[in-house]
């Protein structure tokens, strides 16, 4: 069966019938994932189809499962190059042409990168209007964060065998496949917002993502991670950013009071503070009146107005049914105040 698919998938080539074409390997590369051949051929037809990130990825793995293949090396020159990735295409032109000395045009493609490197292209290159990214539909969430040396990209899969991840670093290019059985495999190619150094990044899978550490070609602040047309010009960053603490100023809006706990505080400053004299007799007569009944209460108000504040009877019988009178302390007499 995989066989008839990969009849039809090169006679759909042949006939410029590309994306036909990487339909049927697809399918084919299903019944038969370990086939370097078939990854190869899909290169070849992803590149056709101007699906660049696509041929590498497939190259990459066409060249993990056969090391010997040449056309793979040739394929992922070819796309490298379209991607401007002159450096990492000129490495693999170079691995493919030591395998194949037969193969004329691995001299001619190296030229060709040896002539782009010489003309000293910029750090952020304009894309080719061929190229487009491939539309793969994430399975993993990703997210980064950069530094003025790095820039750190994190996939959250969790669970995933290291076995199963396959990373690869050309010169502005990401190419992350995660394979695991009885799954789709899970393409992420971006083509990076700026230059990177391959040789100095690495990745790390931990249990639950892929840590991928990028190493900037040169300290500039990238405002995204995938390349743009429309990608403003790049800031170079002379160090780490440290954000400056916040200044503190005093605050217009009233702050919160907290009524019942200062009531309680205020309750037991007054139960500790220690009173004497007249302030400790009227806390002491204040103590009797808030803790008594109603009867003992009138008696107190009755005999405290009608005395003049000299008499303070609690006995409601006693002072209910007559008027009380004053009685003046030793050595003074009681006066009336007519006005």
């Amino acid at each position: 069966m995989a066989s008839d698919l990969e009849k039809s998938a090169k006679e759909a080539f042949i006939d410029d019938h590309f994306e036909l074409a990487v339909d049927l390997y697809t399918q084919a590369i299903a019944l038969n994932p370990q086939s370097a051949e078939l990854h190869s051929d899909r290169a070849q037809a992803n590149i056709k189809s101007s699906n660049l990130t696509g041929a590498v990825a497939d190259a990459n793995k066409a060249i993990e499962f056969d090391p010997s293949l040449y056309k793979a090396y040739l394929r992922k020159g070819i796309a490298c190059i379209k991607l401007e990735e002159y450096e990492t295409a000129k490495a693999t032109l170079e691995i493919g042409a030591s395998l194949a000395p037969h193969e004329t045009r691995f001299a001619e493609l190296i030229k060709e990168c040896d002539e782009k490197i010489a003309e000293d292209v910029q750090p952020v290159s304009q894309p080719s209007n061929q190229v487009t990214v491939a539309t793969v539909k994430p399975k993993y969430r990703h997210e980064f964060y950069q530094k003025p040396e790095e820039v750190v990209v994190t996939i959250f899969a969790k669970g995933i065998p290291a076995k199963d991840v396959n990373v690869d670093f050309g010169e502005q290019i990401l190419s992350v496949s995660i394979d695991v059985a009885g799954e789709d495999t899970f393409h992420f190619q971006p083509r990076l917002f700026a230059k990177i150094i391959p040789e100095k990044c690495r990745f790390d899978v931990l249990s639950t993502k892929v840590e991928i550490r990028l190493a900037k070609i040169e300290p500039l602040n990238w405002t995204s991670l995938e390349f743009s047309k429309d990608s403003p010009v790049p800031q170079r960053v002379s160090g780490p950013v440290v954000l400056a603490p916040r200044p503190s100023y005093p605050s217009s809006k009233p702050k919160r009071v907290d009524w019942d706990k200062l009531e309680a505080q205020v309750k037991k400053e007054e139960k500790e503070e220690k009173l004497d004299g007249d302030a400790a007799l009227n806390k002491f007569f204040q103590d009797i009146y808030k803790d008594a009944d109603e009867d003992t209460r009138r008696a107190m108000r009755k005999s405290f107005v009608e005395s003049n504040g000299t008499v303070l009877s609690t006995n409601w019988k006693e002072v209910g049914n007559k008027k009380v009178e004053g009685s003046a302390p030793d050595g003074m007499e009681m006066k009336k105040w007519e006005f």
